[in-house]
């Protein structure tokens, strides 16, 4: 499972990272956050078949279908491994693929006396990219909601201390691959669905006070010990 995430790179950073040439998310709209939660507006980066698009979507999916909102607050998460044949995916996962900038995740290891928090960030400190799905929902109003989900694999052998899933983080190459709406083969994307190379992540443990969303600062990220 992926709950929260870190987003706190530079604006014009995020443009450059992902060849972003249009961006509905203006700057001055535009926040880095440290603790990002479900259904929150979120950064998320689209391909619409020539060009890629920065833009906001709400952290759980609602599928178009969907009769109540509501279900999104289940589906932040989607199992990459089902997600080409579950009811609730399988048509994004052909069509709407997303990309979802982050800088960091955090994710609770279990111990003896409850949870600890850990911080997971590449090595390098560079921004990366969750594999993502989005939607678009009406709602009776006639409000249209964009929403998306982020995909989870198993763990590889740093994250499996820590929990037994983890975020699909995508390499820049195949990032490519899962942002072209021209590509519908399952079988192709589902290579994508991989744990990312563990020598390439660092995992330390952070402050408690990252289990609750009102709290939103540098001192999160920071390494305890």
């Amino acid at each position: 499972m992926c709950g929260r995430f870190a987003l706190y790179a530079d604006y014009e950073a995020l443009l450059e990272r992902f060849d972003i040439e249009e961006a509905a998310l203006a700057q001055d709209l535009y926040e880095k956050n440290y603790n990002v939660a479900p259904s929150q507006q979120i950064a998320a980066v689209i391909n619409d078949g020539k060009q890629n698009r920065l833009g906001t979507f709400r952290w759980g999916l609602i599928p178009s279908w969907a009769k109540d909102q509501k279900i999104g607050y289940k589906m932040i998460n989607a199992r990459g491994e089902t997600a080409a044949e579950k009811p609730s995916f399988r048509t994004a996962f052909k069509k709407k693929r997303c990309l979802i900038p982050a800088t960091a995740f955090y994710e609770w290891k279990k111990a003896e006396g409850g949870k600890t928090p850990m911080l997971i960030h590449l090595e390098s400190d560079e921004l990366f990219a969750f594999a993502g799905l989005w939607e678009s929902w009406e709602a009776p109003n006639g409000e249209v909601v964009h929403s998306c989900t982020i995909l989870t694999t198993q763990p590889n052998a740093l994250m499996a201390g820590i929990h037994d899933r983890m975020p699909v983080i995508l390499s820049k190459g195949d990032e490519k691959v899962w942002l072209d709406p021209n590509i519908q083969d399952p079988e192709l994307l589902n290579e994508l669905i991989k744990p990312y190379q563990a020598e390439e992540l660092e995992a330390y443990e952070v402050s408690g006070a990252v289990n609750s969303p009102k709290n939103n600062g540098q001192e999160l990220i920071r390494k305890i010990g």
